[in-house]
């Protein structure tokens, strides 16, 4: 194999630019619980599945397991965060050119995202969902990112090993996930810094992304081939 068989695709901060909507939405969550998000705080929510990130919350708060209203807290961010996508979610980058390129060329695309379904299917009107021939969403797997599930879903369902893919990603948490399922992956960083790491190669950005760019952040961190964590630095 030359390359990837598929190329699996993050969503929020690699395809789209929702991180600072999901921000403000996180941010308004905290004051709900009488706290201010604190850059830290938020950091450390960026990219997860919602369980993981209202637990961050709650644990800031100090709000026991018995006082914590979770069904009304999820339909209460889902609400909020639906209303500011329905407004617009615009772009990362070169991500839309990238995505066009990568289905010219004939390669699979899967969508990994931690949102929940019902979001999702709201982003896929400015993605195009006829790009993709699956999505995995955060309320569709036991476990969302940072554990490996969504990307070993994904590869399932193209009929993949997750070391035949490729997985771009652009958070902390999204690129533990890829990499711990086995997918050599392309770290696009946006609100938060990614570690060097095992089957992580780095580009600045999406915008002139080539088939060439692709086939090599696959090749460079493929078991038996370059060392991994290079930065591609373009």
């Amino acid at each position: 194999m030359s390359g990837p068989a598929a190329v699996l695709w993050d969503m929020d901060g690699t395809l789209l630019d929702s991180e600072p909507l999901w921000d403000v939405a996180m941010a308004d969550l905290a004051l709900r619980h009488g706290i201010t998000m604190s850059p830290a705080l938020r950091e450390s929510t960026l990219g997860n599945a919602l369980p993981d990130a209202l637990s961050k919350v709650y644990a800031a708060a100090r709000i026991p397991a018995a006082e914590q209203d979770r069904a009304g807290d999820e339909r209460w961010l889902l609400d909020h965060v639906a209303a500011m996508f329905d407004k617009g979610l615009p772009w990362r980058p070169g991500a839309d050119a990238a995505l066009e390129l990568v289905r010219s060329a004939g390669l699979p695309m899967v969508l990994v995202t931690n949102t929940v379904r019902e979001l999702t299917d709201v982003a896929l009107e400015t993605l195009d969902a006829t790009r993709f021939v699956a999505t995995v969403c955060g309320d569709e797997v036991a476990l969302g990112k940072p554990h490996p599930d969504p990307y070993l879903r994904a590869a399932s369902l193209v009929g993949l090993r997750p070391d035949q893919c490729l997985a771009v990603e652009d958070s902390p948490a999204g690129t533990a996930a890829a990499t711990a399922a086995g997918c050599p992956t392309l770290v696009i960083p946006s609100a938060a810094p990614v570690p060097q790491g095992s089957l992580r190669s780095f580009r600045r950005s999406l915008v002139g992304l080539t088939i060439a760019d692709v086939v090599d952040a696959w090749t460079g961190q493929h078991p038996g081939h370059l060392p991994a964590g290079r930065d591609m630095q373009r």
